[in-house]
């Protein structure tokens, strides 16, 4: 059953990149045109459409974006057209970017690209300034679209979520949602937790999933298989920097041998390979399979995948904001793990080797609850 919304997904958006410009571009369009439901999972969640996704705070650290409204900031420093219509009417315009903790989030590569905006830095000040503005605006829901590595910077905002009430929503490969010790303190605090590591909508992640699974399914032995995925936007460029790649390589690895089982770890290898500039933010992947089906006869298979890489993830984040926004209007935050499984990489591991299906079954039999 649904509802008709008593308020907006009231979300604060913590690193306005492309993934964020997507997603804010993706609600003006869907604002637009409110009987087009192309390219949505669920058009409807707990009564919430696409159009009732709010965006009333943001944060970052490029100069480019700070002071700035989220409408000009979401195409302003290093970010990239992400292919959505151009004739869209602005949405948060009147919501101004405010100054983030930088913490570890802006890697050497990163510091080679935007000037950052380094505060007082005092962490405890932040901390007590950005409650306040999440309290001001009436964030309900907090995304994370840290770029990879930011390990201390992810903790820092988890605990804020804690702190404010808010449901948060973690788009990167740190583990939160995983991390048992922050499972339970998001479900002493009954607040929905929804992560780790997005997988994008129709990503490599999930065809490759689709394909291990199928092996297995079919009898057939997976003995190597790999995932090279090139692009051009800020987030292939940050990962140029090896040591921010720790999590990301174990979280994608992770969901493809999650769906086919034990794999020899030196005949698996996946993950982001390089930046190409001329690709924009357009990904490219790269898949292979190799073999051995009936009396050992030998199976290879190969494919290319190429996709928007912002639209890809925004297609999830915005079922997930009104997941989390579902889940607090029924005090019921006991889906996350389920709507994670579905929708991300890394999602805790006690659902992490359960078929996609049988997830998005689970979500969907809650979402249809009264």
């Amino acid at each position: 059953m649904t509802h008709t919304p008593l308020h907006p997904v009231r979300v604060g958006i913590i690193g306005v990149g492309n993934c964020a410009r997507a997603l804010i571009e993706g609600i003006a369009y869907y604002r637009q045109e409110p009987d087009d439901d192309t390219g949505l999972c669920h058009p409807t969640i707990g009564g919430y459409t696409p159009a009732d996704v709010e965006p009333v705070a943001a944060w970052d650290v490029d100069t480019d974006k700070v002071g700035r409204s989220l409408w000009d900031a979401r195409a302003a420093g290093q970010n990239l057209d992400v292919g959505l219509p151009q004739d869209l009417k602005p949405i948060a315009d009147d919501v101004t970017v405010s100054r983030a903790p930088v913490l570890d989030g802006a890697g050497h590569k990163y510091r080679e690209r935007i000037t950052v905006d380094e505060g007082e830095h005092n962490t405890c000040d932040d901390a007590h300034r950005i409650c306040e503005e999440i309290q001001a605006a009436g964030v309900l829901v907090l995304i994370n679209y840290l770029p990879v590595g930011s390990q201390q910077a992810t903790e820092w905002w988890a605990r804020i979520a804690l702190e404010t009430g808010c449901a948060f929503v973690n788009c990167i490969p740190v583990f939160i949602a995983r991390n048992e010790e922050w499972r339970q303190r998001f479900r002493a605090a009954r607040t929905p937790l929804i992560g780790d590591d997005i997988k994008s909508q129709l990503g490599a992640t999930y065809v490759h999933r689709v394909l291990a699974r199928a092996f297995r399914d079919r009898g057939i032995t997976l003995e190597q298989t790999y995932q090279l995925n090139v692009g051009g936007n800020m987030d292939f460029y940050n990962m140029l920097e090896a040591d921010r790649l720790a999590t990301k390589r174990e979280s994608k690895s992770g969901a493809v041998t999650d769906a086919y089982g034990p794999i020899c770890p030196g005949n698996v290898h996946i993950g982001p390979s390089d930046y190409v500039p001329w690709l924009g933010d357009t990904k490219k992947a790269f898949i292979r399979c190799e073999g051995r089906g009936f009396a050992g006869a030998p199976i290879e298979l190969e494919m290319q995948l190429t996709v928007p890489d912002s639209p890809n993830s925004a297609g999830i984040v915005i079922d997930a904001a009104r997941i989390a926004q579902t889940a607090l209007d029924r005090g019921d935050p006991d889906v996350d793990a389920w709507a994670s499984a579905w929708l991300f990489k890394a999602p805790p591991r006690s659902v992490a080797e359960q078929d996609d299906t049988e997830a998005r079954h689970r979500l969907d039999a809650w979402l249809e609850e009264a």
